[in-house]
């Protein structure tokens, strides 16, 4: 068999992926498609008006860009790809790369660097990204002098710290010497559109400029994706609630949803580890005592508007400035001025701007508070070869007092409260690849206490499935064994069928001293340590407040401990194992 010729020069202007498609398709054609081909293009730049076009400048080597991102939920993932593929067609050669995997100490190379941040929790930096943001703050992070550079920041105004990590990002790649050359944007949820026109901003400030007989030719470049995937369906998708089911027993002072979805259509193609958006409705009660205290009770166009579409919950800074501005209230002008105002609204929501400093107001002004109703995500609690066309979640409902007022989660009261069996909804797949499987023969250690149990519900369906060869070990826990043990008896089945290894729970209420599953951690971990020195993938999902931390923090004691490590020795190697891959979190 005659080998295929590659008549495409690699000096070409097409991307190398582009050469190489180019290649196959010229390099086997035989002289009649080649003389059509030729035929074919001359007749196209006829048409234009360039039959005899003038000799071509040398190709120019397309220049390369640095995009970086830091992402827990994935939207900064996707805003870096949307700025790459607007980056080829500029000219420019884009680099992505995952916060998680950067070396800190390349940067300097980096001629062209544009960073897409997100702020997670209280100020945080995404859990994957935290290494590389703290050795970009310390003392050790490099001169970037003749680095050109622009940040996004991603963020939500709930959160007193809002857009942290890309503020403290853009100034300090000043401070080492870069120079901006596109203002920082800082965005809410909302950020799609905004988003989309900072890229286009900072891809033009940041490509190469075209010299002038170029521009005076009115030559352009066009960008053929020769190589494009599809992209994958992601919904919105309608679904029916097949079942609901309260988890915990009559006795707990918790209630946690099983919540099983079933879809018209063919079922969203998610895999173990993946979310799926929940499009949630606002409780009308709320809705109403906020309409009650505005004044508009009457307004029905605007509570339908309100209960379906609108964050009528949050409040925060913006909104209490953007209060006082529409309306001119001189309390709420004093409480700004006073440098109070980010105290006072901790634990309140808009009901209680409103109903706390009462003025006459418009629908439009009332409007203006609010900001879209995001959809709430919860990750996905089986997998589709158990389950065929279904899709389930666990959802805990989310009850609580403050400042005299009863509060209730809004996705989690929708689901618990307003969503009964036979009831439709609205989801949106999230993938997180992030969060994967790995070969079946591989071991995984999974920590998962109260609803974040979800996801390996989905990892022990699924290796049980294909015959995963690999051990599986997890560690649950919850307030009590009697009433809040989720899925117990799935677990008992996975037990005696070998789709679980083992199992050890941390029940916290059933004794004077409060167990955690830290603390059941740090009790096994010669054995823990034992599994990951053979290679075992290590997962943590639930809360990134506490929980996350701890079994962190719990990991690398046990590292000093059974290894005899001083402990920043321990804690190289708990980052080597989140550098390889093998310690994963999926934490909110």
């Amino acid at each position: 068999m005659a080998s295929q010729l590659s008549p495409i020069p690699r000096t070409a202007p097409f991307a190398e992926e582009e050469i190489e498609i180019l290649n196959r398709v010229v390099g086997s054609a035989n002289p009649l498609q080649r003389a059509w081909l030729a035929g074919f293009l001359a007749g196209l730049d006829a048409q234009t008006g360039h039959a005899r076009p003038e000799p071509a400048a040398p190709p120019r080597t397309a220049e390369p860009i640095t995009i970086v991102f830091a992402s827990e939920s994935g939207n900064s993932e996707r805003l870096a790809a949307d700025l790459a593929k607007l980056a080829r067609k500029r000219g420019l050669k884009p680099s992505v790369v995952d916060m998680a995997d950067l070396e800190v100490a390349s940067l300097p190379a980096a001629k062209r660097l544009v960073v897409i941040a997100a702020t997670w929790g209280e100020g945080d930096p995404p859990a994957r990204a935290a290494s590389a943001y703290a050795a970009l703050m310390g003392e050790t992070a490099p001169r970037l002098d003749g680095v050109e550079f622009a940040v996004l920041a991603l963020g939500d105004t709930a959160y007193a710290e809002f857009c942290a990590v890309g503020k403290a990002i853009d100034a300090r790649l000043e401070a080492l010497g870069g120079k901006r050359v596109a203002a920082r944007a800082d965005l809410d949820l909302d950020f799609a559109e905004p988003a989309a026109r900072w890229i286009e901003g900072a891809v033009t400030a940041l490509a190469p400029k075209a010299d002038a007989a170029s521009a005076a030719s009115g030559g352009q470049v066009i960008e053929v994706d020769f190589g494009a995937a599809a992209e994958p369906n992601l919904g919105p998708f309608e679904a029916e609630v097949t079942a609901h089911v309260d988890l915990n027993s009559s006795r707990s002072d918790k209630e946690t949803i099983h919540l099983e979805l079933t879809f018209d259509g063919k079922v969203p193609a998610y895999n173990p580890g993946d979310s799926l958006d929940l499009y949630a409705h606002n409780d009308p009660a709320y809705v109403g005592a906020l309409l009650q205290a505005a004044g508009l009770a009457a307004d029905a166009v605007l509570r339908d508007e309100l209960i379906a579409g609108r964050d009528v919950t949050t409040l925060s800074l913006k909104t209490v400035e953007t209060y006082a501005a529409s309306t001119g209230h001189q309390y709420v002008k004093a409480l700004l001025e006073s440098g109070e105002a980010r105290d006072w609204i901790a634990g309140r929501q808009l009901i209680d701007l409103i109903a706390h400093f009462p003025i006459a107001i418009s629908a439009e002004q009332l409007r203006a508070l609010t900001r879209p109703l995001a959809p709430r995500a919860y990750s996905i609690a089986s997998s589709r070869r158990e389950v065929g066309e279904e899709a389930h979640l666990l959802v805990s409902a989310v009850r609580y007092q403050s400042h005299g007022r009863d509060r209730t989660g809004v996705a989690s009261g929708y689901v618990a409260e307003r969503l009964k069996k036979g009831a439709r909804v609205r989801v949106k797949l999230r993938p997180n690849k992030h969060f994967a499987l790995p070969s079946p023969e591989r071991d995984i250690i999974m920590v998962g206490p109260g609803t974040g149990i979800a996801p390996f519900r989905a990892f022990v369906q699924e290796r049980r499935a294909v015959g995963a060869t690999g051990k599986s070990w997890l560690f649950f826990g919850d307030r009590n064994f009697t009433h809040d043990f989720l899925y117990q008896l799935e677990w008992q089945d996975a037990l005696n069928d070998g789709a679980l290894t083992r199992m050890d729970v941390a029940f916290s209420r059933d004794q004077p001293e409060k167990i955690y599953v830290q603390d059941r951690l740090w009790e096994r971990r010669r054995e823990l340590v034992e599994w990951l020195d053979k290679g075992a993938y290590f997962y943590v999902c639930g809360d990134a407040k506490a929980m996350a931390k701890d079994v962190r923090a719990t990991l690398v004691r046990a590292y000093a401990d059974v290894k005899a490590l001083a402990p920043d020795a321990a804690e190289r190697a708990v980052v080597e194992l989140e550098r390889g891959k093998r310690y994963l979190q999926d934490t909110y």
